[in-house]
């Protein structure tokens, strides 16, 4: 059967701009039957997300995106999975993410960007803290014009990710975590996978092998050909499609606005 969908989603829970009920509401105004709530590597914001989807008339899939290790941008998408398995690795995680903070301060710091940590703890609300809120931040003070300015200079270049290694979890593991809490796994925007040694097939055919379900065929800035290419790796490595927004708000991504991709999601869904 075919929904109006879009399965990536954040949230202020990690680093997006409306809290899950607030999302709730745009989803079901965006036209979607199906919505997923996404945030990076945290589940707070799950149970808000479906009591209001449920009190909309909207279907809410539990998820969250996954940082792994094996390369830049290299992002697991996990859904429908039993919160309570999921959440003590989870849990687990978090600690590394607050230390995340200090690590990218620090670098921006040496980079003689001076900003207070304490104002981007109040960008984040409660939330994870992230690089969207040190973006805000740094784009408040004029440190740079643009988003894209900030993460090309400051935090997205390779000097940057070497303080990122070792600190994420295996592709592999990310996989298997979620299959075990009885959860599917998608591979996130697959043209932002900075790959070194491998092919996108080859890092597929690895990843189907560790049990993943499908590829974030539809995406809001992928090419017509990448697209296409996504369509015949699923094809070719009898995976699903998915499809998302990657939606964080309009002051952090306004040119990822929410879709209602039309999936066919009885695989995800029954």
């Amino acid at each position: 059967m075919i929904y109006k969908a879009d399965l990536h989603t954040h949230s202020t829970a990690s680093d997006g701009q409306y809290s899950p009920a607030e999302l709730a509401v745009l989803a079901k105004k965006r036209g979607m039957d199906v919505w997923a709530v996404t945030d990076h590597d945290n589940l707070d914001g799950l149970d808000e997300a479906v009591e209001t989807g449920i009190n909309l008339g909207l279907q809410v899939v539990r998820g969250v995106e996954l940082s792994a290790d094996d390369y830049l941008n290299l992002h697991i998408l996990g859904y429908n999975f039993s919160a309570a398995a999921l959440s003590p690795w989870i849990e687990g995680k978090k600690n590394g993410r607050d230390e995340r903070k200090y690590r990218i301060w620090n670098f921006l710091c040496s980079k003689g960007v001076e900003i207070s940590l304490e104002e981007v703890d109040a960008e984040a609300a409660g939330g994870a803290v992230g690089r969207p809120h040190f973006a805000r931040v740094m784009l408040r003070h004029g440190i740079a014009a643009t988003w894209k300015e900030i993460f090309d200079r400051y935090l997205d270049t390779s000097e940057f990710q070497e303080i990122e290694k070792g600190t994420k979890p295996s592709a592999r593991e990310c996989i298997e975590r979620i299959k075990a809490a009885g959860g599917r796994a998608s591979l996130a925007h697959p043209y932002q996978i900075v790959l070194n040694g491998e092919s996108l097939e080859q890092l597929i055919a690895r990843l189907k092998g560790y049990g993943l379900d499908a590829i974030e065929c539809f995406y809001p800035i992928h090419t017509v050909a990448q697209t296409a290419e996504y369509i015949e790796l699923k094809r070719k490595y009898e995976l699903y499609a998915t499809g998302g927004s990657d939606f964080h708000g309009e002051k952090s991504k306004p040119d990822h606005l929410l879709a209602a991709w039309e999936l066919e999601l009885d695989w995800l869904l029954g």
